[in-house]
Order: C-alpha cells, then structure tokens, then sequence
C-alpha cells in the first residue's frame, strides 16, 4: 500500500456514502441506470462503498408485481448492467433487489465489487403488520437452505451471515441487513459486530410517519454506539408509489452513537452523503471496552455461523484526499453553545459534588486556596464557594490566600483581591518574599547576595514556599487545601513537583484541561451560580496572559514569563493530549487530525460556533507542538502523575490519576513516538 500523508485511507479512515437515488415503479433498468450514475458520482469522490435503498432495482412498492417473471427477470438483467459498469469503479456497491432462490422468493441486498458479486444476504425479519404485509410475497432470510446461489453465471454465498472484508484495507469489515432487521430486539447486526464488522449497512424503504425520522436517528444512533461501529442506513425516496404511503428518502450515517451525516428528507433530486468513518477509532474501542470481547465469548455460537467473504478495492491511495469529517479543534469543549453549556454545568457539578463529599466523609468544614489571580485557582474557588453552598456552610468557612512573590504582577494581585471580594470568602494576603529570601541564603543562591539569577531554583523556593504556607494554614485551621493544577499541566508535566499546582489534599481541576477551564470560568460568570455582584473579574482573568510569574517581568509591566513559548498553544496540546489519551493514536494520525481542524479554514469549528478560524497552524507548526508533547508526555513528566492527590474524573476525554485512566512507567522513553513524528513530511 502506497503510503500518502495526505490521504485519509493512510490513516484508517474509509469514506462510505449512502445513496436516494429517484427511482421508478417496476422500472429495473431505470432504476440500475441510476444506481450506476450515483456510484460513478461516489468513486470520483474517493468513496470506497455505496449503499442503495432496499429493493431499489424494483422500487420496494411494486406489492404482487414482486410475483410476476418479468419483473423478477427484469431486475436480474438490471443487475448484469450495475455488475458490469462495478469493473470500472473502485467502490463496492450494496444494491436492493428480489431474487429467487430454489422456488422461494427473498429480499435481498447484493455486494457487488470488481465486477463480481461478492455475495448475496436476504432479509431476516419481515414486517406483517400496520402498512406491511412483506410475508405476502417473501420469505425470511434465515431459514434459506442454501448457502450459495448461482446468479448471472456466478456461484456467490448466500445468506444473512456474510461479513465482507477489504483485503488491503484490513479495518474494513462491513454486513449488510435490510430495513426491519434493526427494529427489532436483537438485530442480525448486533452479532455480525462481535464476529468483526466495524461498519453496519441497512438497506432500508421505511415510509414516512410524523415523529419516525426522530425515532430513526434514535435507532441508528443506539445501534452504532451499541456495536462500537458505523452505521450507515438508506431509505427510499422520490419516485415510489403513493398509493398508500410516503416516502421521505432519509438517510444517516453514524459512528459510535454521533452523527456524521444526514440527508435532507423530502427531495425530488437524487440525494447523495458522505462521511469518512474512523475504522481505527472503532477498533481502539472495542479493544479498550473489555465487556466487547467478553460478548463475543457469550455469543459464539452466533459469531461462528458467520463466513468472510474477502476481495480488494483499488483505492486513491496516490491522491491527496482530505477528510470529509468535521474534526472539532477543541475536543474537550463542544461548539455547539447549548452543548457547551450543558457541559460546562455538568463538569462543574461533578467537581461540586466531589469535593463536598471529600468534606462531609472526613468531617471537616473548611479548605484553604492559594489565589493567583489566574484561571485555575480562580475556577478551584469557584468550585469552592458553590460546595460551601451546597453544604449550608458560609462561604468564609474558604481561607483564600494571595501570596506575592518577586514576579507577582500588579495586574494577577488586584484581581486575586476582587476575586476574593465577589466570592465571599476569608481572604488574606501572604508577602512570600521574606521566607524566599531566607531559603535562598540558606542554600547559598547568588540572588540572596544581590545578583540577578533567575534559574528553576528561584523559581522553585517562591513555588515551595507558597506551598508550605498553604499546608502549614491548613493545619493551623483544621482545614484541607485545595489544589488548582489542571489535566493539561499533568500531561505537560508543567508543574514543579510536590508543590501548589502539584500537591494537595484534594485536587478539583486534575481532569479538566485547559481550554475547558477558560470556557467554565466564563459559564460561571454569564449563569450567575456564584453571584453577579462584579462578574467582570472573570472576564478580565480570561483574558489574562498565561504565566507562572515567577520571574520579573518587562519594565512596561509584561509578564516576562509566557507558559505557551515554552510549552507550545494550550489549544494544539489539548488537542494532541485528547487523541493520544482517549485513543491511542499514532503521532502522524494525531498531525493529520490536526492539519484538518486547525488548516482548513471551512473545516474547523471554534466553540462559539464560527466557522472562521482566529488561529491557523501549518504542518510544520503541528508537527513542532506535536513533538514538545510527546516528550513531556511519555519521557520526562510520569513521575509527577503517579503520586498525584485523589481527584474527580470529569469526562470521558480521560484522567491521569495513577488510580484511574494511567498507569504507566515513570522511566519510559519516547522513542517509538518521536520515530513516528519524523514520518511526518513537512
């Protein structure tokens, strides 16, 4: 397989369409005429499967027309055409059709690939109630004697257990079931997931009733995210009969419970979606989500019965082909405002409920906080004041402290006192510089004789300090401290090891990264839940520079410390920290993940909801971040994270507690990751 960066099959990804094309009543050649004109508009899209309608060569109305011959052998010759033209395109097509097997009639959905077919699967359940009345004219599917029929000159397998696998393509496994075979309690699909499928197709009529599109997407949506899978469904649409019902052509594409792709209902045109589905993702879920395997081993009765039916597909490797998927830029924040809300509300709720069950268990009422007048500690007191709340407990019983040292700006230290201020709390303001002057003559450091050395050791004693004063106050006042250190510094390993952005005694921010941080601050300040007496302090913290402020800063008053020239943009880390966490991707499809939300200026979405992209990063510039992170990440910061405080998991983006989502070895190397990066052109 030719390897294309620039390619979406390099990185596992298939693109699948699903196809409503306008159809004629018992009119076969029409009807392949336009299934070959759709797959013909697929292939020049770089699509490697097309799915159509159930009984689309026939139309699925044509009611006891399904018993005359030359309707059925006008549907046979329909076939012969689309067979012959699949020789000159590289996609694997699914087409609806009546076919007679050994003096029964079936409903049938035929792989047709290479100019072959590759196999043939009849309908399993068939619908006899309501508007219905399948069983009139057909047979089920999963009592057919034979496991293969001859059809156009080809003996082909027969039978609802076909799994059809892309030889070069090894991810991409699909099965095919038609249209009632999903509504009912255990569908055909279901196992056809545990035997390996990772991509479901349903050739679906289904008419259209008020509330059924909504009870669709429900079912498809459930489906995929029950099997780990995609799952793509077709309907019928333009063009069939309207003696009794209607038709309103939907059609859906899923992967995993999220919707990648609709069409609109109700069309006169043809319709014609895509979407690249994530084969490895897929994989990686199952692999990780242990209760998969074990249902395989329940059902392998069921698994066994199922046969492979194995063919390649000439793929565009050699092209630059994009995704056609939107990759979120920010994927711990959802851009959707109402999403992103509610994600906000709940993340804040989980840290609320954490830590006021961490002070009702030890029986203690108060915390102490180091305040910096930046967004973690200003989020950690948020959560604070709400569990004094929660737990009818004022909210002086928080014992905030500000603690300036050499570096603190004048902006960081008036917003800590108005921080204090709109909250409520017992504030208090700690001069740290007398206690770091000591430490530093005690160690001999040439800043304590007058010289101007700003090395980590400076930066360590302000940090060391701060934090022992927090513990020591602490424990002067029956009190835990509350640590402030987000996910995105643990990934990074940017915090100094056993103090305040480190070391607590309960840690409300250790699941939460960065950039979801900012967007919680500001969710605090536009709902209110805290109080909107000068809310305006949050918004000037969000808008602060991200420092540590450790060393002097410019003599116009900018801090001379800036986290992101050091560590890379918070914004291409949490994305790089989420796709190596939560999936275990390779660098180069993290790169190429990237490239697609934060290049393309149509692609990305930030989560305000413009389509307008405020940053830009180049290959080159990804690839840099990329490997800052993946060092950090795997060589040098393990040793920090197995020794953090106890912590709430938030999200499913994953954790780094040693006791939850990350064990790994504090000595490991980076080597196999950095090997991969250099793969990367740029």
């Amino acid at each position: 397989m030719t390897k294309n960066f620039f390619n979406l099959y390099t990185h596992d990804f298939a693109r699948v369409a699903v196809a409503v094309p306008r159809c004629r009543v018992a009119d076969p050649a029409f009807n392949a005429a336009q299934t070959i004109a759709m797959a013909t508009e697929a292939h020049q899209q770089g699509a490697a499967l097309v799915a159509f309608p159930e009984l689309g060569l026939s139309a699925y109305t044509c009611d006891d027309l399904f018993h005359q011959r030359a309707l059925l052998d006008g549907c046979e010759a329909a076939l012969a055409t689309v067979v012959a033209a699949s020789a000159e395109l590289p996609l694997a097509l699914v087409v609806g059709m009546p076919l007679r097997v050994q003096h029964q009639l079936y409903n049938c959905g035929v792989v047709v690939a290479g100019g072959r077919i590759q196999g043939v699967v009849p309908k399993s359940y068939l619908p006899n109630y309501g508007e219905f009345y399948e069983a009139r004219q057909f047979s089920t599917g999963d009592y057919a004697a034979v496991p293969e029929v001859t059809l156009l000159g080809q003996t082909v397998p027969f039978g609802s257990g076909l799994l059809f696998e892309v030889a070069n393509l090894p991810l991409f496994k699909f099965h095919v079931e038609i249209c009632e075979d999903v509504w009912v309690p255990v569908p055909p699909s279901s196992f056809a997931a545990l035997a390996g499928a990772t991509v479901l197709v349903n050739l679906s009529a289904s008419n259209a009733l008020v509330g059924k599109a909504g009870y669709r997407h429900q079912l498809v949506a459930q489906q995929s995210a029950r099997c780990l899978s995609a799952y793509l469904y077709t309907s019928s649409g333009s063009g069939e009969s309207t003696t009794d019902m209607a038709w309103d052509g939907q059609a859906l594409i899923s992967e995993n419970g999220e919707l990648l792709a609709e069409s609109k209902r109700f069309q006169d045109e043809p319709s014609l979606i895509y979407a690249d589905v994530d084969l490895e993702r897929l994989s990686r879920e199952r692999m990780r989500q242990t209760t998969f395997g074990q249902s395989v081993q329940r059902h392998a009765e069921e698994v066994a019965r199922f046969r492979v039916v194995s063919f390649e597909l000439a793929l565009p490797l050699e092209r630059t082909l994009p995704l056609k998927r939107c990759v979120e830029r920010f994927p711990y924040v959802p851009a959707d405002s109402r999403r992103r809300d509610e994600r906000c509300n709940e993340v804040y709720n989980i840290q609320v409920q954490a830590l006021a069950q961490r002070l009702q268990a030890s029986g203690i009422q108060k915390v102490v906080i180091g305040i910096s007048g930046g967004l973690d500690s200003t989020h950690a007191l948020l959560v604070c004041a709400r569990v004094m709340d929660k737990l009818k407990l004022p909210r002086t019983n928080i014992l905030a402290y500000t603690m300036p040292g050499f570096a603190t700006s004048e902006r960081t230290l008036t917003q800590a006192h108005r921080l204090m201020k709109l909250v409520g709390c017992t504030s208090a303001e700690i001069d740290i510089r007398p206690s770091c002057i000591q430490m530093l003559q005690d160690l001999g450091h040439p800043y304590a004789a007058g010289e101007q050395q700003y090395d980590i050791t400076f930066e360590n004693v302000q940090a060391g300090e701060r934090t022992n004063h927090l513990f020591r106050l602490a424990n002067h006042n029956q009190a835990i401290v509350i640590g402030t250190g987000d996910l995105s510094e643990l990934a990074l390993g940017w915090c100094t090891y056993g103090v305040g952005d480190h070391m607590s005694h309960y840690n409300v921010n250790a699941s939460v990264p960065k950039t979801l941080i900012s967007h919680l601050v500001r969710w605090v300040a536009e709902s209110g839940v805290i109080g909107r007496n000068d809310a305006q302090v949050l918004l000037d913290i969000l808008s602060t520079e991200i420092s540590p402020e450790l060393v002097p800063g410019t003599a116009d008053g900018q801090p001379e410390q800036r986290t992101e020239s050091t560590i890379g943009p918070y914004e291409l880390q949490d994305f790089n920290l989420y796709y190596v966490l939560r999936y275990g991707f390779a660098p180069s499809k993290v790169a190429f993940l990237a490239l697609a939300a934060w290049h393309d200026r149509e692609q990305g979405r930030w989560p305000d909801g413009e389509h307008v992209a405020r940053n830009q990063y180049d290959l080159a510039v990804i690839k840099k971040n990329l490997g800052i992170f993946l060092d950090r990440f795997f060589r040098t910061s393990q040793f920090k994270r197995t020794c953090v405080p106890n912590a709430p998991k938030v999200g499913t983006g994953g954790s780094l507690s040693p006791r939850g989502d990350w064990r790994a070895p504090t000595d490991g190397q980076s080597v196999v990751w950095m090997q991969d990066l250099q793969r990367i052109p740029v």
